[in-house]
């Protein structure tokens, strides 16, 4: 029962700071990594990957992926609910004082200083998250996993023709696993 505690707390938490969407639940669900036992940064990489590629909200996904790893189902609807918990009490918040809040000087001005740190978050989010897929630990020192290089720069390269980025993303899904298999990345 603590465990379950300590997820809906948790993620609560993310809920509360994480302005800006799913990508932005990423540094604070590396952060649990760190602080928690409950998933390796390894896991978290296949928690984005699936969650990315599944419908829905990425942060709710995330968040019902490392619950059900972390304690099952009853895990994954905590932690969800620990998630959107913040969300909903600040849009009843906001739904109730609307019209006093759109114009709030006070208000326009703080999220200009908050969008730069979101920005910034998701940032170090891309940096760490390169820096597990991109490169493999050895000998206590990262070396570069050449075909994941490859790999990524042809997509992303592909990704900017025309014809190639109207396709939906479940046909790169399918291709990257296909590629994934071939090659056994």
């Amino acid at each position: 029962m603590s465990k379950l505690l300590d997820l809906f707390f948790s993620f609560f938490k993310i809920g509360l700071f994480a302005v800006g969407g799913g990508p932005a639940t990423i540094p604070y669900l590396m952060d649990l990594t760190e602080a928690k036992d409950w998933y390796t940064m390894k896991e978290l990489t296949n928690m984005i990957a699936i969650s990315e590629s599944t419908p829905g909200p990425l942060g709710i996904n995330m968040a019902t992926y490392a619950g059900f790893t972390t304690a099952g189902v009853a895990g994954g609807i905590i932690a969800t609910l620990g998630l959107v918990t913040p969300s909903v009490i600040v849009i009843i918040i906001i739904a109730r004082f609307l019209n006093n809040f759109s114009e709030n000087r006070y208000v326009k001005a703080a999220f200009s200083g908050i969008r730069p740190a979101v920005t910034a978050l998701i940032a170090m989010a891309v940096y760490n998250l390169c820096k597990v897929s991109l490169f493999v630990e050895t000998d206590f020192r990262l070396t570069p996993a050449w075909k994941t290089i490859v790999l990524a720069i042809i997509a992303f390269f592909a990704m900017q023709n025309k014809k190639l980025k109207k396709l939906h993303p479940a046909y790169w899904l399918l291709a990257a696993a296909v590629i994934g298999v071939v090659f056994r990345f």
